[in-house]
């Protein structure tokens, strides 16, 4: 159970950078509470805020199951894992949405 909250924590920790880099650099970008979810666009304050949830989550999740090791450990890869998954699975939701007619790149 400890590497799938540690790979949970790497899936969350990647979710969180593309809504606090976008709200911090003040654009709207999807999130889970624009309408529709995940395709409609979010302020940027509801994405800095979306994002800093996902970091704490993330974190928690790290530092609060099990004994986390950083360096070329088990746990260390399933964060990695999650992370890499989580950077695949969001540069083709977006790329699709970008590319797609009637959304515009910021």
């Amino acid at each position: 159970m400890d590497y799938l909250a540690y790979f949970a924590a790497g899936l969350l920790l990647t979710n969180g950078v593309p809504h606090f880099i976008n709200g911090i650099s003040g654009r709207n970008f999807q999130s889970p509470f624009a309408s529709p979810p995940g395709v409609g666009e979010s302020p940027p304050l509801v994405n800095v805020i979306w994002g800093i949830v996902n970091f704490i989550l993330g974190y928690l999740l790290l530092t609060g199951v099990g004994d986390y090791t950083s360096g070329l450990a088990l746990d260390a890869l399933m964060v990695g894992s999650g992370s890499i998954l989580m950077a695949l699975i969001l540069s083709w939701h977006f790329g699709r949405l970008r590319a797609s007619p009637g959304i515009e790149d910021r």
